[in-house]
């Protein structure tokens, strides 16, 4: 429904010793492509926080279906295919620079009231900018 992609080169320092990306840095790709999802509806983790609502993550999977080394350009697909209510729910696919499937994700977040600390609804302006955005 909402795709964005965004580009990144593996840096030296999110490898192990053969060059590979070590596996809990995928969980930082997944976090930029959906950091960039946001800001491309026009909103920020840190704007939504400064407005009282965090969103902490309560669900991640992934699924490796090959290595990603050092030096490779990477393109992290990051989707929402439904309209949050409680919870937003993204997909992910790493691809590498020959455009092969590297791994395939999914994280669920809830919105919470950063005063009550409890669940709530997603807030109208992020409803209202995914509904009339155009990505």
């Amino acid at each position: 429904m909402k795709t964005d992609f965004l580009q990144l080169r593996v840096r030296y320092g999110e490898t192990d010793q053969m060059g590979v990306v070590y596996y809990g840095n995928y969980a930082q790709y997944f976090e930029m492509g959906r950091t960039e999802w946001l800001r491309k509806l026009g909103l920020s983790y840190k704007w939504m926080e400064d407005n009282g609502i965090l969103l902490p993550v309560i669900d991640f999977s992934v699924k490796f279906k090959q290595s990603a080394h050092y030096d490779d350009v990477l393109t992290v697909k990051t989707e929402i295919k439904k309209i949050p209510t409680i919870r937003i729910h993204f997909f992910y696919e790493i691809f590498n620079q020959k455009k092969e499937l590297i791994t395939t994700a999914e994280t669920t977040l809830v919105f919470i009231n950063k005063e009550t600390k409890k669940p709530m609804m997603a807030p109208d302006y992020l409803l209202e900018k995914f509904r009339n955005s155009e990505f």
